[in-house]
């Protein structure tokens, strides 16, 4: 039986209010972010701890921050108060022995040497280079930007790991996640940016919201590709027409934190609010909601 629109709604209602805590926060690189004050230096932030993302938290949040301390409490006065010369030099220095997986430090100069040069060009950061021009999809503009630097940055493995393409079918979860930080005003997204439309986010997709999605029927695709993102992005808009991505943070957390066996269990599963809506470990996907 279809799980109706409002019954999910409630359920997913429920899931935020135990996830969107300070305590679940610490566990995610957003943190980060909220160690700086300007929105600028946020932002520098957030495009390093965004395209960062990837493997267990806890070490993840440190190479994050070990990555960011060589440019001080304002990175982005850093970047933007010295030549592109003395930039290099300096962070090839520092970062000589800095690796987090398939990233080094020569991938995270080429990384803080791409973001100065956008900032040069619009005079106030990323913004105007993701917005979506008139008539345009939001992945028109994240695919242009996401081309142009693949031309123009070494093509090392971890620079072309932080460059897929939406075009290509790529679901795009660190750069759809730094967009979430830096557009939605909810908690515990920052808000940094006001001319991006809020109803062209789509969620970021990870192996956890992709999981529990299928477990509740927002999705029935197999493969977590850029459609399966719009089809759980969809699904959410007809919980919350006017903030879809509100949900994202519980969903991802609630695998992130280990809370979600992925065999549906009354003895594991019963305290959690999706319960009643679960349908992990049946040999179908859940049905669609009505």
């Amino acid at each position: 039986m279809a799980t109706s629109t409002a019954a999910l709604k409630a359920r997913l209602d429920g899931l935020c209010d135990r996830y969107d805590t300070a305590k679940a926060l610490e566990k995610d690189p957003l943190s980060i972010l909220f160690a700086y004050e300007a929105p600028a230096d946020r932002e520098v932030a957030g495009f390093v701890a965004a395209h960062l993302a990837y493997g267990g938290v806890d070490p993840m949040i440190r190479a994050v921050r070990s990555a960011l301390t060589p440019l001080g409490a304002r990175p982005a006065d850093w970047l933007r108060d010295q030549p592109e010369s003395k930039v290099r030099a300096e962070l090839t220095r520092v970062l000589a022995s800095w690796a987090w997986r398939f990233h080094t430090g020569r991938d995270l100069v080429e990384w803080l040497l791409a973001w100065k040069r956008l900032d040069v060009e619009s005079g106030a950061g990323l913004e105007a280079h993701l917005l979506p021009g008139l008539g345009e999809e939001p992945d028109e503009a994240l695919s242009r930007l996401v081309q142009r630097l693949r031309a123009e940055l070494p093509p090392s493995y971890g620079t072309r790991f932080s460059l897929p393409d939406p075009r290509e079918g790529a679901a795009c979860k660190r750069w759809r996640m730094f967009l979430r930080w830096m557009v939605r005003s909810g908690w515990p997204d920052l808000g940094l940016w006001s001319r991006y439309p809020t109803d062209r986010l789509i969620i970021p997709l990870d192996t956890h919201v992709a999981r529990v999605s299928r477990f509740i029927g927002l999705s029935r695709r197999g493969t977590p590709d850029g459609k399966m993102a719009r089809e759980i992005t969809d699904s959410l808009c007809r919980l919350d027409p006017l903030d879809p991505l509100r949900y994202d943070f519980a969903l991802s957390h609630l695998g992130i934190l280990g809370d979600c066996p992925g065999m549906r269990k009354r003895s594991t599963c019963a305290a959690c609010p999706l319960y009643s809506v679960c349908r992990a470990g049946a040999k179908t996907a859940a049905p669609p909601m009505r």
